[in-house]
């Protein structure tokens, strides 16, 4: 007969656990380190490249090099012509009817399509030049958003944000909650009837109203912020823990600690915490993603994260409101945020299994 602890054990034996443990380590890596890697920085706006679609190819494309010519061409009030296109530059002639001011030339150069030209040859008293342009490559994996950044480096720093926030205010109320709920559910008496109705006094209060208040003291500090979602949010942990321990301590060995004359200190810590863990732990899976959708709704009011940083709620935001013209916006962001919280469903499964005394 195999032991029961093949089974539940080790969270190593969970293979969808131990798959979304990858998936969120890798996840968390790329969101750290991604950015630097990228080649473009997070708040860079590219005027040329404004909502361009995601490709693993290198832009400008040679089929678009001829109109951006002709655009800056127009400001240099000069006609292109013999625009010919290769790997690494453009040639063309500009021609006008008076001498064209080579200072304008610098035009190509504050373009992100182009570098700074060369001057072959100057004709009929410079209303004719000969230039090679060089073509600045860049490349947008994910493409850009409505403001020309790169989507792939906005998405990795919303990232950082995202899960930030959701494990600093997860943990906090992870903390509190259950301490509180551990507590009152094991004194129980008039104490755990005192301790609930504060729970339901906190309830009652306008938990937007609150954070409105924090950034009328604080400013908008979204840690601070942040810190006052998870102690909120501990409201829901510490009723859980409550009715867990409820059950418990009626338990022959609680009952047994007790006569042994155990402090309730070390009872809670020993007997009675422990066997909430595995509830506790599928619920902290599940207050991740709550939190970070809670971001975003705040960000939306104007009261959590402020341009230029970003997070996964205000990218997809921003994409829904312009699904139709640029789908990626959406899809991008909305996969990273998807495969979160899979991953930390899976993770929470197989974290239960392996914590909970009782399925050992």
């Amino acid at each position: 007969e195999r032991d029961p602890s093949d089974y539940y054990g080790s969270p190593l034996r969970n293979r969808a656990a131990l798959a979304s443990l990858v998936v969120l380590a890798l996840m968390a890596l790329a969101c750290i380190f991604g950015p630097w890697f990228t080649g473009h920085p997070y708040d860079r706006v590219y005027q040329d490249y404004v909502r361009v679609p995601a490709s693993l190819s290198a832009y400008p494309k040679a089929e678009a090099l001829p109109a951006a010519v002709q655009r800056i061409a127009s400001r240099i009030r000069a006609t292109p012509s013999e625009i010919t296109v290769e790997a690494q530059e453009v040639r063309l002639v500009l021609t006008a009817q008076r001498p064209i001011d080579q200072r304008l030339l610098v035009y190509f150069d504050r373009s992100d399509q182009f570098g700074t030209p060369r001057l072959l040859a100057s004709e009929q008293d410079g209303r004719r030049l000969a230039l090679a342009v060089p073509i600045k490559r860049q490349h947008f994996l994910f493409g850009t958003d409505s403001n020309g950044r790169d989507l792939l480096t906005r998405t990795l720093v919303a990232g950082r944000v995202s899960l930030a926030i959701g494990l600093l205010a997860t943990g906090v109320a992870l903390v509190i909650g259950v301490a509180y709920g551990a507590t009152a559910g094991y004194l129980g008496g008039r104490i755990d009837m005192v301790m609930m109705r504060i729970v339901d006094v906190l309830y009652s209060l306008p938990f937007i109203f609150l954070v409105i208040l924090l950034v009328v003291f604080f400013g908008r500090n979204f840690i601070l912020m942040f810190l006052a979602v998870g102690a909120i949010e501990w409201l829901d942990m510490a009723r859980i823990v409550r009715g867990q321990t409820l059950s418990i301590k009626r338990q022959d060995y609680v009952l047994a600690a007790e006569a042994l004359g155990v402090s309730t200190g070390g009872i809670l810590k020993r007997h009675v915490i422990p066997n909430t863990l595995g509830p506790v732990i599928v619920y902290v899976t599940l207050l991740v993603p709550k939190v970070i959708l809670l971001e975003s709704f705040l960000s939306f009011l104007g009261l959590g994260v402020q341009e230029p940083m970003t997070s996964w709620g205000v990218l997809i935001s921003d994409g829904a409101r312009a699904i139709q013209a640029t789908p990626w916006m959406l899809a991008f962001p909305a996969a990273f945020l998807v495969t979160t919280l899979f991953a930390l469903n899976f993770l929470g499964d197989g974290l239960r299994d392996a914590l909970d005394p009782r399925d050992r």
